[in-house]
């Protein structure tokens, strides 16, 4: 199969030659084993996948690790927790130039994966890999993450290539292997949700009725884009509101899907503070909730809350793959602060003290009104409301007002 360039490359290797230890972790099948063998094939590789290397590290753990060359990578930590004490003694007995001893993977912030980053504070850079973006597929040597300045769209559009077939990409997901091979679409989601199942979650829980859970993973796809109502989604599920809560963190902690909190101040009076609940990745929402065709999906019900869902993914790995944090950047609103009528914003992006509103919509038709809610953010006295944009399917940049741009989805 051939390899799909990661925009994470440059990044991954500063921090290596620059870090005792770097922790790779992202979600199954994304690509973190593919990637580091790509980069370091010349490196002592190891995968706790294999019975064989998972029994040594976990029966003598100081023994294994200091029978490893340096550097080595350690393929899927999680499952050798006993192994984070001693990689930690191995970094602090290197001498000060002592870099690169260890690239670890392992999914993505799991129990296991917290108490690597406990055990190796200070000693570990920790990048998280996506699924892969519109900028890997479409081979666009640009890694800045998305914001919708000037000095930020000039930059784009010297790297800008139209995007053909959208809703197929939507439907189709960004799994690095339907890329990278003719995988059947069905077989390769069948195939990652009874793996998912069985392994990533049998390891956090005791789940004794696969098909409910299997059950809440499809009414969570339904709901992506949306409010979370974890008493509804009970209700739909026929468990407790306390067993949602457990099951939506493992999602969380697996890397399947994002919470993305509501903005609300002292100066937002009426502001919800209900988060909303997005998949991290449309291909394996569409099998869930059985979308069997890109058409299908682009006419259905679920095509707005799918766009929208596609176009935060988008941007959440602008910013990863530059190896920056999103969490605390990134928000949408909800209230009625500045009207009778209800008014949503759906991603404001804060940055530097700044507020920027995106608006995100599946039209080729964009107007101003789409951006009529962008003005409670006014209301901040401490903070300024930056240049706001619509993000649609319209094929050009327009101008629609001094701080509101329509940018088509390949400024992203």
């Amino acid at each position: 199969m051939k390899y799909i360039k990661r925009l994470i490359e440059d990044i991954l290797n500063d921090r290596f030659e620059n870090s005792k230890c770097v922790l790779v972790s992202g979600t199954r099948q994304v690509g973190k084993s593919t990637l580091l063998k790509h980069l370091y094939s010349n490196i002592n590789y190891v995968t706790f996948d294999d019975l064989l290397f998972k029994n040594l590290a976990n029966d003598d753990p100081k023994l294994f690790i200091s029978n490893l060359p340096k550097p080595s990578i350690l393929d899927e930590v999680q499952y050798t927790p006993n192994i984070f004490h001693y990689i930690k003694m191995e970094c602090d007995n290197a001498n000060d130039n002592g870099n690169g001893n260890y690239l670890l993977t392992g999914s993505q912030q799991m129990k296991i994966m917290e108490k690597a980053k406990e055990s190796l504070a200070g000693r570990v850079s920790i990048l998280e890999l996506q699924t892969l973006c519109l900028r890997e597929i479409n081979n666009i040597d640009f890694n800045k993450h998305f914001i919708p300045t000037n000095e930020y769209i000039l930059l784009r559009e010297q790297k800008l290539k139209k995007y053909n077939n959208i809703w197929g990409i939507i439907h189709r997901g960004m799994y690095p292997e339907l890329y990278r091979s003719n995988r059947d679409w069905i077989d390769f989601y069948s195939s990652y949700v009874k793996t998912y199942v069985e392994r990533d979650v049998f390891e956090e829980i005791n789940i004794k009725d696969e098909i409910t859970f299997t059950k809440f993973l499809i009414s969570i796809a339904s709901r992506t884009g949306q409010l979370l109502n974890k008493q509804n989604i009970a209700d739909e599920v026929g468990v407790s509101a306390k067993t949602i809560d457990s099951w939506l963190s493992i999602l969380e902690k697996t890397g399947l899907i994002y919470i993305l909190e509501p903005y609300y101040s002292n100066h937002l009076t009426r502001a919800i503070k209900t988060p909303k609940i997005y998949f991290k990745d449309t291909g394996l929402a569409c099998y869930l909730t059985r979308w069997t065709t890109p058409e299908a999906l682009e006419n259905g019900a679920m095509a707005g809350h799918m766009f929208e869902t596609f176009v935060v993914n988008e941007i959440i790995k602008s910013f990863t793959n530059e190896g920056k944090e999103y969490q605390f950047n990134l928000f949408y609103y909800r209230g009625k602060d500045n009207d009778v009528k209800e008014n949503e914003i759906d991603l404001i992006i804060e940055e530097n003290g700044i507020l920027y509103p995106i608006e995100i919509k599946k039209s080729a038709n964009p107007t101003l009104s789409m951006a009529k809610a962008f003005k409670v953010l006014d209301k901040e006295i401490e903070k300024k409301r930056g240049q706001g944009a619509i993000v649609c399917l319209y094929d050009k940049k327009i101008l629609l007002r001094e701080d509101v741009v329509v940018l088509p989805i390949e400024y992203i």
